[in-house]
């Protein structure tokens, strides 16, 4: 597998390919985390219930995200996000699920400032994101504040069609609405 390095210039769309994290290896969804923050926290911080997420052990929150993910199981009916790859090495990782799934995230008071939305709406999804410690500087000339990586950068976002919510700390809220594509007839 060939090994992703610092880049200065955009990545092409050639050198990406993306995949149900259960179609991953768990050996690449860990090399994405490392063992950084993001590698400590395993993507559980809005999903572990109790007082803050370092209420759990590295080990709990390692089974947790094992289990999300269903990695290396192609058959699994479930997984928890996607598994990105540049020229074939793993460079980054989206959880993408129902906001339901992150209890954390429906009891923090910051998101929620200046919104009156039902919290516990299932047809609302959440995103987050990681980027391997590999990849530093593959983010094609966008400024970005290395720290907020866990929430994703906003550039990438807004580049992606959403749109600010609400802008309650540094931090952003953002939201793009989906709707489904119409049926062909046959």
């Amino acid at each position: 597998m060939a090994t992703v390095t610092a880049r200065q210039a955009p990545i092409a769309a050639e050198q990406v390919s993306v995949v149900p994290a259960n179609e991953a290896s768990w050996d690449d969804v860990t090399a994405i985390f490392g063992t950084a923050d993001a590698g400590r926290c395993q993507r559980q911080r809005f999903k572990v219930v109790g007082w803050i997420w370092r209420d759990s052990t590295q080990e709990q929150r390692t089974a947790m995200l094992r289990t999300q993910t269903a990695c290396g199981n192609p058959a699994a009916t479930t997984t928890s996000g996607l598994v990105a790859y540049v020229d074939g090495g793993p460079a980054g990782w989206v959880a993408v699920e129902p906001r339901t799934a992150y209890p954390k995230l429906r009891t923090t008071r910051i998101p929620w400032s200046g919104r009156d939305e039902d919290k516990d709406d299932d047809s609302v999804w959440a995103v987050t994101v990681s980027r391997s410690a590999r990849v530093t500087g593959a983010a094609a000339g966008k400024v970005i504040t290395w720290g907020e990586l866990h929430v994703g950068a906003r550039q990438v976002f807004e580049d992606a069609g959403f749109r600010e919510v609400t802008h309650p700390t540094p931090r952003v809220v953002m939201r793009i609405e989906l709707r489904p594509r119409p049926r062909r007839s046959r």
